[in-house]
């Protein structure tokens, strides 16, 4: 049996979530583990971390396990064969036999993207959040960096039953010129993070970006841990999962 590491990108708009729920719903998890099992692998993928539904990755860590003799460098093109359209294998290799997706990441790191402009895109309503107003840069530049380091982030959490302590290790934001126009991404890179946390730290900062809440008022909301300080949530379809990191020794398998 062999371990092998997997990285997974997929349009998360028309699935439930990525982790495997009850019957009759479509998860990122439920997709990979049926192809896993059509190749030869134990039907079973833990991933890096976890998107709601609505969210999207670009490129998810997962592992699993090899039974059958197929190399290692094919399982890409065997499991994209088995997979629809909307999630797709970028990569695969074998790791070391007692390597976890989870528990070895170093940190993860997620996007967020919001377009402004005067009207809504078509053709991006499923990858942005759309805003008319333009966002006060200068602001949420002062916002950012209150949320680096290590809190308690049970403020931003939604629907958390875990101790809340977590550390933000990055906190960016960039203006790019998008497919559509122009683009705000908000990154933000973490050992770990809270159910929900990225989202409402994004909702919080847009009312900073708005005008709506001083810079400083995040203060209160990791002091304090109360969500009802917080601004909403932002919806699901601005969000990627962008990547994790493993030490280098756990990415080597042993002979």
């Amino acid at each position: 049996m062999r371990r092998i590491l997997i990285l997974a990108e997929y349009d998360g708009t028309h699935f439930a979530g990525l982790q495997r729920q009850r019957e009759g719903l479509r998860t990122v998890q439920g997709e990979l583990e049926k192809a896993l099992a059509a190749i030869g692998a134990l039907p079973k993928a833990v991933a890096a971390g976890r998107t709601d539904a609505g969210v999207h990755a670009l490129a998810m860590p997962f592992h699993a396990d090899l039974l059958g003799s197929i190399p290692v460098e094919r399982v890409p093109e065997a499991l994209n064969r088995l997979l629809p359209e909307d999630l797709k294998v970028l990569a695969a290799r074998e790791v070391a036999q007692d390597f976890h997706a989870r528990k070895d990441a170093l940190w993860r790191a997620y996007r967020y993207r919001v377009l402004v402009r005067p009207h809504p895109s078509p053709l991006l309503r499923h990858r942005v959040l759309w805003l008319r107003r333009p966002l006060d840069l200068k602001a949420l530049e002062e916002a950012l960096p209150l949320l680096l380091g290590r809190h308690n982030f049970l403020g931003f959490a939604k629907e958390e039953v875990r101790e809340g302590v977590r550390e933000l290790l990055e906190a960016r934001l960039f203006v790019v010129e998008g497919e559509g126009g122009l683009e705000v991404h908000f990154y933000f890179r973490g050992t770990s993070f809270l159910r929900g946390q990225v989202r409402g730290m994004v909702g919080t900062l847009l009312e900073v970006g708005l005008g709506k809440r001083p810079p400083e008022s995040l203060k209160a909301i990791l002091e304090t841990q109360d969500r009802r300080l917080a601004g909403p949530s932002a919806p699901p379809q601005g969000l990627y999962f962008v990547e994790a990191a493993y030490p280098e020794e756990r990415l080597m398998p042993r002979r």
